[in-house]
């Protein structure tokens, strides 16, 4: 079976954003990029599906893909060493809006036939959580989104889903695209010797236009700022003086 994991460069989540002075956007000069903690999940996942189906004999491909910038190479080299079989960057400057994304990723689906798609269930620096479901319905796939728990059985898989109830547990035929929630895994520490041998792992580079998508966007950026500075609390007296203050304000 093949796996095909999509993985973003994001800011470092340990990083503080900073907004360019003229407000059109996040200041991305000089910052440390990382992988999109959900994308650590999701390749984290491929790769023990990987390790339980060996144990049992069977093989399985996991391709790392990547939609940014050369430098998105390196993102791609950390899911490799993670345990990433090989990668595929779309190369391109522009910032890709998600049904775009979702249009790349169904080409390279189109031209790759994996058996199972897993993504990250949003990205932390536009918090989207759209791909994983455009993606899916774009393929006239099932889909299980926000997976705490995913078991194979034959040829479904159960992915256990986050809702606001609870937990529910969808049985989806393969292939299907799965996207994780935080609680799904811990993802490892890709050791030194695996980092080595990422290097030498192929990475084939494309553009959007060799997969016949059109990025540019849909949307506009009219301004970027900053969220308001939380002001000091107030410490009351009693009970009843929380209440009145609560009361004058208008929160009860």
């Amino acid at each position: 079976m093949k796996v095909l994991v999509p993985v973003k460069r994001v800011i470092d989540f340990n990083v503080r954003p900073r907004v360019k002075a003229d407000q059109t956007g996040v200041d991305l000069a000089n910052v440390k990029m990382a992988m999109n903690p959900f994308c650590e999940i999701s390749v984290e996942e491929a790769v023990r599906i990987k390790e339980t189906r060996a144990k049992a004999g069977q093989e399985t491909e996991i391709v790392i893909v990547s939609i940014g910038p050369a430098q998105a190479q390196e993102t791609i080299r950390i899911g490799l060493a993670m345990g990433g079989d090989r990668g595929i960057l779309v190369q391109t400057d522009e910032a890709v809006e998600p049904l775009a994304v979702a249009k790349i990723l169904k080409a390279i689906v189109d031209a790759e036939q994996p058996g199972l798609v897993i993504a990250g269930k949003q990205a932390i620096d536009d918090d989207s959580n759209q791909t994983g479901q455009m993606l899916a319905a774009l393929l006239g796939w099932p889909q299980g989104t926000f997976a705490s728990a995913v078991v194979f059985e034959g040829d479904k898989v159960n992915v256990t889903r986050e809702v606001d109830g609870g937990l529910q547990t969808v049985a989806l035929q393969l292939p299907a695209v799965v996207t994780t929630d935080l609680r799904l895994n811990e993802p490892r520490f890709a050791s030194l010797p695996n980092i080595m041998k990422a290097k030498k792992k192929p990475i084939d580079t494309k553009t959007p236009a060799d997969y016949g998508v059109d990025v540019t966007p849909r949307l506009s950026v009219v301004k970027v700022t900053e969220p308001k500075k939380r002001e000091a609390g107030e410490k009351v007296a009693d009970v009843d003086t929380l209440i009145a203050k609560l009361k004058s304000a208008g929160a009860i």
